[in-house]
């Protein structure tokens, strides 16, 4: 019955890919012979520590002439480096090594050897920030640059999975207003019922879902003027829904047909925001205003992929 009801879905789908908001998408992204849209917006620079994104207290990652700065906090702590300051000086100590950098200089010390930078560490809105590759570096870490994700990935590139046992899993019962229209998104893809919901935060993000489907990142853009969920992952166009309370779950697919294929075998998906899909609860036509669904009233946005088999995977909606 649930595969019955999806094909419905993806069909209704289909027909409103091309029509959201009154716009017209003309062209899947890849499409042979056809050019691909203009996408506005792009994935957060962010940094991952072995396989865990770094939160900054008070400042973001910035990007300067192709070089990275930090705040001096932060990588340093997930690294598990000391950090000194005092005056312009700053120091980083790990193990048997060090690293002193003086403000607006291009030349540090390492392991009491003066080196020559390409950037120095500076003053950015009353912070201090440093060159993260240069630090990360001679601190022993291996740093690489994912253009795809707009990520740095430092040290191992190793990922939780949502199986891991510090993730709890919830009571679906505590979650039935989002379910109330929408029962059938209650049972797998086998037509068996989960056992539950696990909740994440992108602040989480890369993570592992249960088999070998890696869910990278989330954000969101603007094609052809409308507004996109973009999902970045290993795999193609796994279906999505936004959880809203005492409404019908506003299940979406990717809706330009096909992903942005990246080099490093990733893709990134398109899901729309509106989709005339929502005019449709089992199949019968009941909303006439589903042009004026708002994001930000969504709680929770779930996945309904293959796997995990036994729990729906969701996220807190970052976007409200």
């Amino acid at each position: 019955m649930k595969k019955l009801v999806k094909v419905l879905l993806g069909i209704s789908l289909g027909i409103s890919v091309i029509y959201l908001g009154g716009s017209s998408v003309t062209s899947p992204v890849g499409a042979a012979g056809k050019q691909s849209p203009v996408v506005f917006g792009a994935p957060k620079l962010a940094v991952i520590v072995n396989g865990k994104k770094v939160m900054f207290d008070g400042g973001d990652p910035v990007m300067e002439n192709g070089r990275v700065q930090v705040p001096l906090r932060g990588v340093s702590e997930a690294l598990g480096a000391e950090v000194g300051f005092q005056g312009k000086s700053v120091s980083y100590t790990k193990g048997d090594k060090t690293i002193s950098l003086t403000l607006g200089s291009k030349v540090a010390k390492v392991d009491g050897k003066s080196v020559t930078m390409d950037t120095t560490a500076k003053a950015v809105k009353g912070r201090t920030y440093v060159p993260l590759r240069f630090v990360s570096e001679n601190l022993g870490e291996k740093v690489s640059w994912d253009k795809a994700g707009n990520w740095v990935w430092i040290g191992e590139k190793t990922i939780l999975s949502t199986d891991d046992e510090q993730f709890r899993m919830r009571e679906l019962g505590d979650f039935s207003k989002y379910y109330k229209k929408s029962a059938y998104l209650l049972n797998n893809v086998s037509d068996d019922p989960y056992e539950g919901i696990k909740i994440f935060n992108i602040s989480q993000l890369p993570i592992q879902m249960a088999d070998d489907f890696i869910l990278y990142d989330i954000y969101l853009v603007k094609i052809y003027g409308q507004d996109y969920i973009a999902i970045r992952s290993n795999e193609n166009g796994s279906p999505i829904y936004h959880m809203v309370a005492n409404s019908n779950a506003k299940y979406r697919r990717d809706g330009l047909d096909a992903g942005t294929k990246h080099g490093d075998g990733t893709i990134t998906n398109y899901y729309p925001v509106l989709s005339a899909s929502d005019k449709f609860v089992n199949g019968i036509y009941t909303d006439v205003n589903w042009e004026k669904y708002d994001l930000k009233t969504a709680d929770y946005i779930a996945f309904d992929s293959t796997y995990p088999k036994n729990y729906i995977v969701a996220f807190t909606n970052p976007f409200r």
